[in-house]
C-alpha cells in the first residue's frame, strides 16, 4: 500500500493511531459484554475469572489492536491520549463496577480498595504482552492462574 492510500482515509498518523487504540478498546468492551453474558448467574470466582479470560483473548487473539493499545498508549501523542482515554475509562468504570458488585455482596473484602485491585489484574493481564507465549503457554492456565492469585493472593 502507498502512503497516499492510507492518507486518503486518514489526516494523519495520529488519527490513525486513535483509530487503531479505538478498535483495540471496543474489542475489550465486547470481550467484556460476552464474559458478563455468559456469567451473570455464576459464582463471583468464575465470574471474574471469565473476564479474566476474555481480556486475555483480546489481548492475544486480537492482538494487532489490542496489544497496540497497551505498548503504544503512554507513549502516544497528546491528541492521541485525550481522544481515547473517555473509552479507556469506560472500559475500567466496568471493572470497577463488577468489583464493587462482588464486594458490596460481602464477596470481596469491605476494607478492600477495588480500584487498587482492578488495577493489579490490569497490571497483570496487560504486562503480559511483553512476556507470555500463547503458543507456548495455555492462555485457560494463565487467565486461571491470575484469577486465583486475585481471590487467594501469592502467599501460602
Amino acid at each position: 500500500m502507498k502512503a497516499g492510500s492510507l492518507y486518503y482515509h486518514f489526516a494523519s498518523k495520529d488519527e490513525l493511531l486513535t483509530e487503531i487504540l479505538r478498535r483495540g478498546i471496543d474489542v475489550m468492551q465486547q470481550a467484556f459484554d460476552a464474559a458478563a453474558a455468559a456469567t451473570d448467574r455464576d459464582d463471583p470466582e468464575s465470574r471474574v475469572g471469565a473476564h479474566v479470560r476474555a481480556h486475555l483473548a483480546a489481548l492475544f487473539e486480537n492482538g494487532p489492536y489490542t496489544a497496540a493499545h497497551v505498548m503504544t498508549f503512554r507513549t502516544s501523542p497528546e491528541v492521541v491520549r485525550e481522544a481515547v482515554v473517555p473509552m479507556r475509562d469506560a472500559y475500567e468504570a466496568r471493572w470497577t463496577g463488577l468489583l464493587v458488585e462482588l464486594q458490596e455482596a460481602g464477596r470481596i473484602r469491605s476494607d478492600t480498595d477495588v480500584r487498587i485491585g482492578r488495577l493489579a489484574l490490569f497490571g497483570a493481564m496487560n504486562s503480559s504482552v511483553e512476556w507470555f507465549d500463547p503458543t507456548r503457554g495455555n492462555l485457560d492456565e494463565f487467565a486461571t492462574s491470575i484469577t486465583q492469585q486475585f481471590w487467594n493472593g501469592v502467599a501460602a
